[in-house]
């Protein structure tokens, strides 16, 4: 989750909403890393989970990655949500709680729906607070 944190502060720093996230085979090697660019990119779809899994993917030279894990600052929204789940991760571990976007343990619930076709494991709270003060602190500025 550290190294996700430094992703979210690194985005922030470009001026991005600071979330990072990487992805981690099963020995917990890094496969991928990233932070936010829609802004950069001037791409709704570019949160960090997105970039990192496809970096990810492509690093293993595969499509699905049945035994990695995601570590994500903020709960995933339900498009990084399902993509983790068309990913077939064996787990998703995020650090802030989001009641107004999140897709996992808010919103749609997207792994508790009978139409979900993979739930990875789910892991949330992890460093809350200091995701969160990131997350915090960035709009506090924008204010």
């Amino acid at each position: 989750m550290e190294q996700a944190l430094e992703e979210a502060r690194a985005a922030a720093a470009r001026g991005e909403v600071p979330v990072g996230a990487v992805v981690t085979d099963a020995a917990g090697r890094v496969l991928a890393r990233a932070g936010n660019e829609v802004e950069a990119r001037r791409d709704p779809s570019a949160h960090a989970e997105m970039l990192a899994l496809r970096a990810a993917a492509a690093a293993a030279g595969d499509k699905l990655l049945p035994a990695a894990t995601l570590w994500v600052t903020l709960e995933p929204c339900p498009m990084c949500a399902q993509a983790a789940s068309f990913f077939r991760l064996r787990r998703v571990v995020f650090g802030a709680y989001d009641p107004k976007g999140g897709g996992v343990e808010h919103g749609p619930r997207l792994y508790a729906l009978p139409t979900c076709h993979h739930a990875p494991e789910v892991v949330g709270g992890v460093r809350e607070s200091e995701a969160a003060a990131l997350l915090k602190a960035f709009f506090a500025g924008l204010r």
